[in-house]
Formats: structure tokens, C-alpha cells, sequence
């Protein structure tokens, strides 16, 4: 299911790179949407996904079971929109684009979520990719998606993720297409950041996760890759949103794929050397 095909991308500012976490925040909450990858140059990006209470202990159990699609952040108080990651910001308007569940199914894609809020949701943040683009793109490895100004392709894969209570389902991972002489160096800058993901989970055939076809990701947009890449594949946030699929909780909100929570934090607050 790729519901952003339905409508046309919509681009943010040519210098969101410059960006403060505030202000790309802001932009959001008055409307922009859009994917985040390129914003706010050196600040960690987070994936979103907001549970009812009763739901939440299976949720932290989850994540602490699959830590590499699913690193934990922050976990908030039930009812509470606010975070350490940044303050000030509400979780309920500060995104680009949000997706609203019931019984597993997508009911909405709103760019606010304040008349679907709930005082029992609890809200996990969880690291994302996009946060090491930086130190990727710093280290002369080129990130394909940002260069042709797309969403970075998701693919659900065959290798199932640890059960958790009643949530289960399969991991999601993300591609970047790796020049040969670059993999090396792109697989040490991503293991310095555990916490956004780190290293990838398998390079090369993509039969090796179960991904039939590299031009149809089932989230994000396909990307052109140079004649000798190597696809690359990280674990992705956008797991939980499988997890949702296939475990059918009554209510889930979470972040529409692609389009992050920007926080204060910086990159370097997570790297491990």
C-alpha cells in the first residue's frame, strides 16, 4: 500500500538544509508536507507512533525485542503530546503528514491529528535514517534520493520480526544504492549511529529479504540508481506500521512514511565513537 502515490509530492524549500528544527516544525504545523530527508542538516529525525495505553507495554516490548528497526528515543506519558527531543513542539501538529489506524486498517492521512487525539495514547519516538544522511553525505557517499529530490524507498521483507504480546508482523527496511567503492565506507559511518538504525541489515539481492521488485516500494518513492550500485538496506521505522497491519490494534496513529518528526537533538548526541 503506497497512499502518497494518490497525490503529487510536495516540495519543501530548496535551503531546508539550513533550517532550525523550530522553524521546519513550524512550517509544518502551518501546512507544508513533504519528505523530511535534506531537512534541518545535523538534527535527528524520528518516526512517530502513538498507542493506546493498554497497548503501549506490548509497543516497548516490541521495540526493545527488534532494537535495529525499532531504536527508542523517547516514550511519552499517556495523553501527553510533549517530548525531551524538543521543546515546545506538539506531536499532534508538528509533523508533515500523519496516518490514523483502526482495527489495522488506514482510516486517514491528515496533517493534524488533534481531533483524533486520545488522553490514553502513548507515543514512541523512534531514531530514523534520515539522521545519518548527514554523515553519509559528509563522508563523499551520495544518497541518491536527496540528489533526485524523492522520498526514500521502503519495502516490507519476508524476515519476520520478534512477537511481542499481541504485536507482530514483518520487518520494513529502507535502500539507498551504494556506489562499490563507497559500501565500506557507508556501512562504518551508519554502525557509529545504533540509535538512528545503524548498520545495514543486507546488501546486494534484494531475494535475499523477500523484495521482489526494487521499482515498486510499498513506501516512498522508487529511486534511480547508477549502473554499478549496490542496493543497500537499512533497517526502517516504518516497521511498527507493518506491526499495526498485521497485529489489527483498535487505534494507532503514527507518521506517514517518509515524513519525520525533526527534533532538537543533534546527530552527534547518538554516535556511539
Amino acid at each position: 500500500m503506497n497512499r502518497t502515490e494518490d497525490r503529487p509530492p510536495t516540495l519543501v524549500d530548496e535551503h531546508a538544509h539550513a533550517w532550525s528544527p523550530r522553524t521546519a516544525r513550524a512550517r509544518f504545523r502551518a501546512g507544508l508536507t513533504g519528505p523530511t530527508a535534506g531537512i534541518a542538516a545535523g538534527h535527528t529525525q524520528a518516526n512517530l507512533i502513538s498507542v493506546p495505553a493498554d497497548w503501549a507495554y506490548d509497543m516497548l516490548l516490541f521495540c526493545q525485542r527488534n532494537p535495529k528497526p525499532c531504536p527508542v528515543l523517547d516514550v511519552t506519558d499517556a495523553g501527553s503530546w510533549e517530548t525531551v527531543l524538543a521543546d515546545g513542539a506538539d506531536l499532534r501538529t508538528d509533523l508533515p503528514r500523519y496516518r490514523v489506524w483502526r482495527d489495522g486498517e488506514l482510516t486517514d492521512e491528515p496533517t493534524d491529528v488533534r481531533a483524533y487525539w486520545r488522553d490514553d495514547l502513548v507515543s514512541f519516538l523512534i531514531g530514523c535514517s534520515f539522521t545519518f544522511e548527514w554523515s553519509l553525505s559528509e563522508a563523499g557517499v551520495p544518497v541518491r534520493h536527496i540528489e533526485q529530490g524523492r522520498n526514500v524507498p521502503m519495502y516490507v521483507t519476508s524476515r519476520p520480526c520478534r512477537p511481542a504480546g499481541r504485536l507482530h508482523g514483518p520487518m520494513v527496511v529502507s535502500m539507498r544504492p551504494v556506489p562499490p567503492e563507497h559500501l565500506a565506507t557507508a556501512i562504518r559511518v551508519t554502525a557509529l549511529l545504533p540509535a538512528v538504525h545503524g548498520s545495514p541489515v543486507h546488501c546486494g539481492d534484494p531475494s535475499g529479504l523477500g523484495i521482489d521488485d526494487l521499482g515498486r516500494p510499498d513506501f516512498g518513492d522508487p529511486v534511480d540508481a547508477a549502473p554499478d550500485d549496490i542496493p543497500v538496506f537499512w533497517a526502517c521505522g516504518v516497521t511498527p506500521q507493518a506491526a499495526v497491519m498485521a497485529s489489527r490494534p483498535p487505534f494507532a496513529i503514527t507518521h506517514a512514511p517518509g515524513q519525520m518528526f525533526v527534533t532538537d537533538a543533534r546527530d552527534e548526541q547518538y554516535r556511539v565513537a
